[in-house]
C-alpha cells in the first residue's frame, strides 16, 4: 500500500465523499443480507407453517427492501465516482504542472508518447481503482463478514464447514497477485512504448512519406504492437487459469455445504429454510472471493500505474522562483568565467573553460561545427542547465541570484526549430506577452518581415494554425517566432540559426530589421552562415566545446584558420561567378 500512501495527498481531501460512499455501501450490503433472511422466513414460517396471511406483507417488505437497496446503490456509486474523478483531476493537474517545471535534462531522454500514456491511461487506471476498486475490497469484507455471521446464527457447524475452502483460496489469490502485478507493469511500459511510436510516426509523417518508408514504419509499429499483444496474452493466460480453479474450489465448497446441510436437516438440527438461506449465503461468501481476482487485477493495474506516476512526481523540479535578487529589466551584461558543462550520460564535455564578456548592447556571433557547444552557451545563459563548474554572471550578479522566471522574461529566444501552437497567429506572436495590443503585435510582425504574408491570409492575424504550425512554410514559421521574441522587448536576444529556413533575400530583409531591433540589446547570434554574423562586435569560433578563435570578421579572415576555411567554403562559388563575369 506504499504507492497509495504516497499518493494520499490527491485523494484524501475528498475523503468525505469516500466515507459517504462507504456508508451507503454498508446500507446496501445490509439490505442484501435481508434476501436470504426473507427467504428463510418465507419457507419456514409461511410455507411450511402455512401462515399464508403473512405472504402479502412479506412481498411488500421484499419490494421495499429492493427499492431501498437500489437507492443506496445509486448513491454509493455516484459518490464513489465523484471521489475518483475529483481525486484524479487533482492528480492530473499536479502532473501537468510538474512537467512544466521539470529541468531540461529530464526532457533530454523523455519520450512524448510515454509521458502522454502516464497522463492518460495510467491516471485513468488509478481513478478506476479509487472509484470502484477500494469499494469492492470493503464490499468483499462486509459481504463475507455479514454472511458468515448470519450463517453462524443459523448453524455454527455449517458456517465452519464453509471455511474449509478459505486456505486454498488464500494461497491461490496470493500466487496470482505475485504474478499478475509484474505482468501489468510490463503491459503499461509496453503500451507507453507503442504510444511513443505512434506519436513519432504522426509527427514525422512528412519525413516518412518523403523517404517512402511506410512499410518500414509499419514493421516497427508491428514489432511493438506484437510485444504489447504478447504481454497482454500472458496476463490473459493467468486469468484463464485462475478463474476456473477459483470456481472449482467454490463449487466444491457449495456441494460440501449442501451435503452436510442436508444431513443436518435429516437429523432435525437444521430447518429447510435455514438450509436454503445458507445456500444463498455461501454464494455471498464464495462469489466475492471468486471476484477477488478481479479486485486484485484492478489493484495491480492501479498500483503499476501509480508507480509510473510517482516516477514523474519524484523528479526534482526546477524552482524558477529561486533567487533573492529581484529585477524588472536587465541591462544585458553577460560574462562567462571558466565555464565547463557536460550533459548527463555523455562522456565528452559540451563546453570546457569558456570565458568571454558581452557588454550591454553588444552583438556576439557564435559559429562552429554541429556539437561544438554554440547552443549550450545560450541555454546556460537562460538557466536551462547548471554548469558543471565556472561562473555565469549577468549584470555583475551570479545567475543563481536571479529568479529564473524573471530572468527568462528578459531573454528572447528564436530557436532553430520554431515551435508554434495550434492557435491563432495573433496568440502565437503574443505568447510571451498575452496583454499586448494588436498594434504592438503588428509592429513586431513588421520588424520580423512577417506582416505582409499574414495579412495576405483569409483571416489575417486571426488565422488558426494547424498542429506545430502546419500550413506555413519553414520561413514563415521562423518569422512568426522572431516576432514573438521581439514582442517581449528582451534585454538579451538569442538567435539560434534564426534565419536558416528563409531564402537569401528574406534573410537580408530580416537582418536589416534586426539592426534596429538589436539596438540596446545584448544579442547572441548562432549561425552557420557567415553572412548572418559578420557584422557582430565579437565572433567566437567554437571547436569541440572550446573557443578556437575570437575577434571581428576581418581579424578572423586574416588568421587564416577555422573561420577562414568556413568563409572560403561558403563564398567560393560566389567568387568564382564574379571572376567569370570580370
Amino acid at each position: 500500500m506504499n504507492t497509495f500512501q504516497r499518493l494520499k495527498d490527491f485523494y484524501w481531501p475528498d475523503k468525505r465523499l469516500f466515507v459517504i460512499s462507504i456508508c451507503f455501501l454498508l446500507i446496501m450490503t445490509s439490505l442484501t443480507m435481508a434476501y436470504p433472511i426473507v427467504l428463510q422466513y418465507a419457507i419456514d414460517e409461511v410455507v411450511i407453517a402455512s401462515n399464508w396471511e403473512l405472504l402479502p406483507y412479506l412481498a411488500v417488505g421484499f419490494v421495499l427492501i429492493t427499492v431501498l437497496k437500489a437507492i443506496a446503490t445509486y448513491l454509493h456509486q455516484y459518490c464513489g465516482d465523484m471521489f475518483g474523478i475529483r481525486s484524479v483531476y487533482r492528480l492530473r493537474s499536479r502532473l501537468y504542472e510538474k512537467l512544466q517545471f521539470l529541468p531540461f535534462r529530464f526532457y533530454d531522454n523523455a519520450k512524448t508518447g510515454d509521458l502522454m500514456s502516464r497522463l492518460t491511461a495510467d491516471v485513468e487506471a488509478f481513478r478506476f481503482f479509487l472509484s470502484f476498486g477500494f469499494a469492492q475490497v470493503i464490499n468483499l469484507v462486509l459481504l463475507v463478514s455479514f454472511s458468515f455471521g448470519v450463517m453462524m446464527f443459523y448453524s455454527a457447524q455449517l458456517a465452519l464447514v464453509s471455511l474449509i475452502s478459505m486456505p486454498f483460496l488464500a494461497v491461490l489469490v496470493y500466487r496470482f497477485d505475485r504474478k499478475v502485478h509484474p505482468g501489468f507493469k510490463r503491459i503499461r511500459e509496453s503500451f507507453a512504448s507503442m504510444t511513443t511510436k505512434v506519436q513519432e510516426n504522426v509527427s514525422g509523417m512528412s519525413t516518412v512519406k518523403s523517404l517512402s518508408k511506410e512499410d518500414f514504419e509499419i514493421g516497427r509499429f508491428e514489432s511493438r504492437n506484437h510485444d504489447y499483444k504478447n504481454k497482454s496474452l500472458y496476463n490473459a493466460g493467468l486469468w484463464a487459469k485462475f478463474f476456473p480453479v477459483m470456481e472449482l474450489i467454490g463449487n466444491i465448497c457449495v456441494v460440501v455445504l449442501l451435503g452436510y446441510g442436508g444431513f443436518l436437516v435429516m437429523q432435525g438440527q437444521l430447518q429447510i429454510g435455514q438450509l436454503a438461506a445458507s445456500f444463498s449465503l455461501i454464494w455471498y461468501i464464495i462469489g466475492p472471493l471468486m471476484n477477488l481476482g478481479f479486485i486484485i487485477n484492478t489493484f495491480s493495474q492501479s498500483k503499476a500505474s501509480g508507480e509510473r506516476l510517482l516516477e514523474v512526481l519524484d523528479e526534482e523540479e526546477m524552482n524558477i522562483q529561486h533567487g533573492a535578487a529581484s529585477l524588472k529589466r536587465l541591462r544585458g551584461d553577460v560574462e562567462f568565467v571558466d565555464v565547463t558543462h557536460s550533459y548527463e550520460g555523455e562522456s565528452q564535455r559540451a563546453l570546457e573553460d569558456i570565458s568571454f564578456h558581452a557588454p550591454p548592447g553588444s552583438t556576439f556571433g557564435l559559429i562552429g561545427a554541429t556539437g561544438s557547444g554554440k547552443t549550450t552557451i545560450t541555454q546556460l545563459i537562460s538557466g536551462f542547465y547548471e554548469p558543471e563548474k565556472g561562473g555565469i554572471f549577468i549584470d555583475g550578479q551570479p545567475i543563481s541570484r536571479y529568479s529564473l522566471a524573471e530572468l527568462r522574461q528578459n531573454i528572447g529566444f528564436v530557436l532553430q526549430e520554431s515551435f508554434l501552437f495550434s492557435s491563432t497567429i495573433r496568440d502565437n506572436i503574443a505568447y510571451g506577452r498575452p496583454d499586448a495590443t494588436i498594434e504592438e503585435i503588428m509592429d513586431a510582425a513588421k520588424r520580423a518581415q512577417a506582416h505582409d504574408f499574414i495579412i495576405g491570409m483569409e483571416n489575417g492575424y486571426e488565422t488558426i494554425l494547424g498542429e506545430r504550425g502546419m500550413g506555413l512554410s519553414g520561413g514563415q514559421k521562423q518569422r512568426i517566432a522572431i516576432a514573438r521574441a521581439i514582442l517581449i522587448n528582451p534585454a538579451v536576444l538569442v538567435l539560434d540559426d534564426a534565419t536558416s529556413a528563409v531564402d537569401m533575400e528574406t534573410e537580408q530583409r530580416i537582418q536589416a530589421a534586426f539592426q534596429e531591433v538589436m539596438k540596446g540589446r545584448t544579442t547572441f547570434i548562432i549561425a552557420h552562415r557567415i553572412s548572418s554574423l559578420k557584422h557582430a562586435d565579437q565572433i567566437l569560433v567554437l571547436d569541440q566545446g572550446q573557443i578556437a578563435e575570437r575577434g571581428v570578421h576581418e581579424q578572423l579572415l586574416e588568421n587564416n584558420h577555422i573561420y577562414k576555411k568556413i568563409y572560403d567554403i561558403q563564398f567560393q562559388d560566389r567568387d568564382t561567378v564574379l571572376q567569370r563575369q570580370v
